[in-house]
């Protein structure tokens, strides 16, 4: 059987393996020369590749253990975040934050960064509080800040290098609900005062088509107790899928498409359980390309990557997504800094996105910005280096749980070997 990523743009030679015990797990880990665990297939930089062996753990049993004083709860890592966060709902529970889709596995999303936004709120990895681990030698180990600290801080943000988690010990909160509102106002406007919006909402995020003068503004705040409306067919979505297609087969079209579109009536409103409403649907096919940007530089960096789509019309079809996220002090997180905003650039899966990404790439550098580990990016060996103090460190704690390189593959070898 063979693999892909969520895009189509990733794929893999290797057999494909879904163990249904921890011993099977480990016969195979023993039995590899090579092998990389996949989730969901949503990271677009090839970090579930392998010509061998590639695991998944969708078959892999396992219940959901909530400790005695309900802050943690231990949860089998292969869940998907739509399960996790389910099944902690019914036991009162909750993730404090969450992205906004929910099929990727709790491993896979912690392994990489991934996050939401809020200014006081970090990523999925600043969650976790331990792991179970199924080493290059197949044997289960536990890490967390008190026991094998060095894993535990390097696994925090993994990128599946030190072995396959089978369980984590996860930070939660109880449960809560939230009103989602979403408005159209002018870029000039949002940019304006988006400081003083982060600071009154609990989330706060946008979407700007470069070559429109407006943003889709979404907001997302606690409220009271209700139940979430029922789920209707997504009918912007529908239109927006032509769009794209339009621009597909005449891409000079993109810029009066998107003033076009941004003409219509864009304005929402949901309220339920936090789980239900953080995710949206993403059904349309894309490539993505994240800098994580230094908070203050961010507006002004989005501003000149807009400016340059703008100068030379470039066909760059959907809108950037900009978030928030807090510091936190993981040795390879891209918010280990200090708090950022992230700039996230997509591009319709059917068009060219390479030269578009590799220029723009250029600009988020020139920032000083830092890319999501799973989105498009061109890091070397040597910008590891430069832009992550610890990560010498970092590659001394992957040289001593995986000495033979079990986990590494081309990508990795390329930036951490």
């Amino acid at each position: 059987m063979s693999w892909s990523n969520w895009s189509g743009s990733v794929a893999a030679s290797g057999q494909v393996a879904r163990p249904r015990s921890e011993d099977e797990l480990a016969m195979l880990v023993r039995s590899a020369q090579k092998l990389r665990a996949t989730g969901a297939g949503h990271s677009f930089m090839p970090l579930c590749e392998s010509r061998e062996l590639i695991v998944s753990l969708d078959d892999m049993p396992g219940a959901l253990r909530v400790a005695a004083d309900r802050r943690t709860a231990r949860i089998p890592a292969g869940w998907s975040i739509r399960r996790l966060t389910a099944a902690l709902w019914e036991e009162g529970l909750a993730l404090a934050n969450q992205g906004d889709v929910n099929p990727q596995a709790l491993a896979g999303a912690m392994a990489t960064g991934t996050h939401g936004t809020g200014a006081g709120l970090g990523s999925l990895s600043t969650f976790a509080q331990g792991f179970r681990l199924t080493g290059a030698d197949g044997e289960a180990h536990w890490c967390d800040a008190a026991t094998n600290a060095d894993l535990f801080q390097a696994q925090r943000l993994s990128l599946g290098l030190f072995g396959v988690a089978t369980e984590i010990d996860v930070a939660v909160v109880p449960a809560f609900h939230l009103a989602e509102r979403i408005e159209k106002r002018r870029w000039a406007e949002v940019r304006e005062s988006y400081e003083e919006l982060t600071q009154q909402h609990r989330h706060v995020e946008f979407w700007f088509f470069p070559h429109s003068d407006q943003v889709i503004l979404k907001t997302l705040d606690l409220c009271d107790p209700c139940d979430p409306p029922p789920r209707t067919t997504d009918m912007e979505e529908t239109a927006f899928r032509r769009v794209l297609e339009v621009a597909a087969r005449a891409p000079f079209l993109t810029p009066w498409l998107q003033r076009a579109m941004m003409r219509t009536t864009i304005k929402g409103d949901r309220r339920g359980p936090a789980h239900s409403i953080f995710p949206s649907d993403r059904t349309l096919r894309f490539e993505e390309m994240e800098y994580e940007m230094p908070r203050g530089a961010g507006l002004e960096t989005l501003d000149e990557v807009v400016g340059w789509i703008r100068r030379k019309r470039l066909p760059v079809t959907f809108p950037f997504e900009y978030r928030v996220v807090a510091a936190d002090d993981i040795w390879m997180s891209p918010m280990n800094a200090g708090p950022v905003a992230a700039i996230s650039m997509h591009q319709y899966a059917k068009m060219p996105w390479q030269r578009l990404f590799a220029d723009a790439e250029a600009i988020f550098r020139g920032a000083g910005g830092r890319p999501h580990w799973a989105k498009r990016h061109t890091l070397g060996r040597a910008d590891v280096a430069a832009l992550y103090p610890m990560a010498g460190r970092y590659i001394a704690t992957r040289r001593a749980a995986d000495p033979h390189g079990k986990f590494l593959n081309p990508h990795l070898e390329s930036l951490f070997a």
